[in-house]
């Protein structure tokens, strides 16, 4: 089979389509033909091998994983002697956490890992990135967060993969939402329910006198000391990026009863706790409350493409690597 393979971190050119063996399934394993998978900063970041306290999860000098990618949506071709929650035929979608190995036109995994039955009122190309923005975005939010109607929510990034998902999942828990994003995305981000948009080139959030309850930097690009001043005296915040001064200030205000900086990394949580997340997220989307906001589509080849695109951090929504043009 085709894969997208990578032996170094480093730019995009440092991914390569390579011909490499089958999986082999055991018992207990499904093995998927990848139809779509998704191109994500997150992606982007562990490509580079940035910041360099992830290595300790990616591999110190090199990547553990050969082919990357997380999130998918495919077909179930194969079932072990064991497998009972999943059939030949299924169409399916979720995420492969720390194995990875998106990024190609087949992959094994444990019928128990994350996969659900993909959504029947979604393409596979808008149910790819659902393990990516929206599965982070729902554990933040719910999980880490402890989300709760009428609160004052600030979506920083709001028009990305992770905060177009964000912005509709906290007006679903009863939220008012503010979204951060820039003149082109004001009005999309209006349309998925955001109670005010901030035009970031020509309005500085920090600098409000309104406070917020939680700030939700979804792309890493503030700080906790940039936002703590527009931040309630209980408020959290919330970034799915680990950093040395992200981790400073969690340590530092974890035992405070005052404001609280939270990092969670969703791949690392057991499949059992995002698969109830999956649950809840698939009734979201079949009650029309949520929706998957595309970019653009890139075939499998041009997968350095697709992540020179994403380095570039104006994407909106999400970025599709497909392979359904495949045979």
């Amino acid at each position: 089979m085709k894969a997208i393979i990578r032996n170094s971190y480093g730019g995009p050119e440092v991914l390569r389509l390579a011909e490499i063996d089958l999986p082999v399934i055991n018992e207990n394993e499904v093995l998927i033909k990848v139809h779509a998978s998704s191109v994500s900063m997150a992606d982007s970041m562990m490509r580079k091998g940035s910041p360099y306290i992830g290595r300790l999860f990616l591999g110190l000098f090199r990547p553990s994983q050969k082919i990357p990618g997380t999130s998918f949506s495919g077909e179930v071709v194969s079932c072990g002697e064991s497998v009972t929650r999943f059939n030949k035929g299924d169409l399916v979608f979720g995420g492969t956490r720390v194995k990875m190995s998106s990024y190609a036109e087949y992959l094994s995994l444990d019928q128990n890992e994350v996969i659900h039955i993909r959504p029947g009122n979604m393409s596979d190309e808008e149910a790819a990135p659902l393990s990516d923005g929206a599965l982070t975005s729902i554990s933040m939010l719910r999980d880490v967060a402890g989300l709760k109607a009428g609160q004052k929510v600030l979506i920083i990034g709001a028009s990305g993969g992770l905060g177009t998902s964000a912005v509709q999942l906290g007006k679903h828990y009863g939220a008012e939402v503010t979204g951060v994003c820039s003149t082109k995305n004001l009005e999309l981000v209006k349309s998925l329910g955001a109670d005010y948009v901030l035009d970031y080139t020509t309005e500085d959030f920090s600098r409000q006198e309104k406070k917020y309850d939680l700030i939700f930097d979804t792309v890493a690009k503030s700080s906790y000391s940039e936002c703590r001043q527009v931040l309630s005296p209980s408020g959290m915040y919330l970034t799915p990026v680990m950093s040395f001064s992200s981790l400073y200030h969690m340590i530092r205000s974890a035992r405070s009863k005052g404001r609280k900086v939270r990092f969670s990394a969703t791949g690392m949580r057991k499949a059992g706790e995002l698969n109830i997340l999956l649950n809840e997220l698939v009734s979201i989307i079949e009650a029309g409350a949520h929706r998957t906001v595309i970019d653009r589509s890139y075939p499998m080849e041009q997968a350095a493409k697709a992540h020179s695109y994403v380095d570039k951090g104006h994407k909106t929504g999400n970025v599709i690597l497909s392979m359904r043009h495949r045979s």
